[in-house]
């Protein structure tokens, strides 16, 4: 095969056919195994196949469209909506309420119906993986209130992790900012982010989440994006975050975005004033304040 071999030097097929916006990773390993992808007219039937730039990569006969250059965007989660493409329930989600002239995207992790705040979206399926695994080292950080009696000592030995119901949760940062009557505010840091994470810690702690809003991700903040708003991060800022290749560096474009390890420090990123919008563009960014708490089709991670 011309353009592709199992062990020849390139990418592998999955990784090329996420990276072109069309799926995720594993959903292109699906496609392979279902029998649905070519290369240069021969169908694949391994996911272990690596690909070079000069090969002809299609599914169900469509070649697959040029590489779009990465893209990025920080979308505010409403509560009540889910982060899957489709909900069986029904529900609405935020697929649903993204704007009409977004191109397809995916969620960067994903956060449960009862929670909201800052969301990532890409168009590229591979910075998608990376950014969602734990070795990326990002800290995803959140507001939550609860409800109950906060002891602040409990909350500090959290940064040991803990075991809740024979799930073993890493080092979780979590400090008392205030207390507003039988509620509290807490900030809470971590990097993983399992199944519920913060709310059945807090539950071990004898405390109820009755708001969740996670104010960043990684170097990446959701500002004052308002409820449902989208804003891209400009792509300057993007190559300086992940590594991205500037316009025109074939090469490097060739090999992927790099993303920062735990080592890295990335600069935080404050909006500034561009444009944020829900459908028709309205203005937004700056800080999150602490008292506000396919189409576009993908599926993700479970929430935290």
């Amino acid at each position: 095969m011309p353009g592709g071999h199992p062990d020849q030097s390139g990418e592998r097929i999955a990784k090329v056919i996420a990276r072109a916006g069309v799926c995720s990773r594993r959903e292109a390993e699906r496609l392979i195994a279902a029998g649905r992808v070519s290369v240069d007219g021969s169908v694949v039937t391994t996911p272990a196949m690596t690909v070079t730039p000069q090969a002809t990569v299609a599914i169900d006969g469509t070649a697959l469209p040029a590489r779009a250059p990465t893209r990025l965007w920080r979308y505010h989660k409403p509560r009540g909506v889910v982060t899957t493409a489709h909900d069986p329930q029904g529900r609405s989600t935020v697929f649903d309420r993204l704007p009409p002239d977004l191109p397809r995207v995916l969620t960067i992790g994903r956060l449960d119906l009862s929670s909201e705040g800052l969301l990532l979206l890409t168009n590229d399926g591979a910075l998608q993986r990376r950014l969602e695994l734990p070795a990326t080292g990002w800290t995803r950080r959140y507001r939550v209130r609860v409800h109950g009696r906060v002891d602040p000592t409990r909350l500090a030995a959290l940064a040991e992790g803990i075991t809740v119901a024979g799930v073993t949760y890493g080092p979780i940062e979590a400090v008392l900012e205030r207390r507003t009557g039988a509620n509290a505010w807490l900030s809470v840091a971590l990097k993983e982010g399992k199944n519920r994470e913060i709310r059945r810690v807090m539950e071990h702690l004898g405390l109820t989440v009755n708001r969740l809003i996670r104010v960043a991700y990684g170097p990446f903040q959701l500002g004052r994006l308002r409820p449902g708003q989208v804003a891209e991060v400009p792509a300057k800022v993007l190559r300086e975050q992940l590594g991205l290749p500037a316009p025109g560096d074939d090469e490097r474009r060739a090999t992927g975005p790099k993303v920062g390890t735990a080592k890295a420090k990335p600069r935080p990123v404050r909006p500034g004033r561009r444009k944020a919008t829900t459908g028709p563009a309205k203005s937004g960014g700056g800080e999150a304040t602490p008292k506000t708490g396919r189409r576009h089709h993908a599926h993700r991670r479970r929430p935290t």
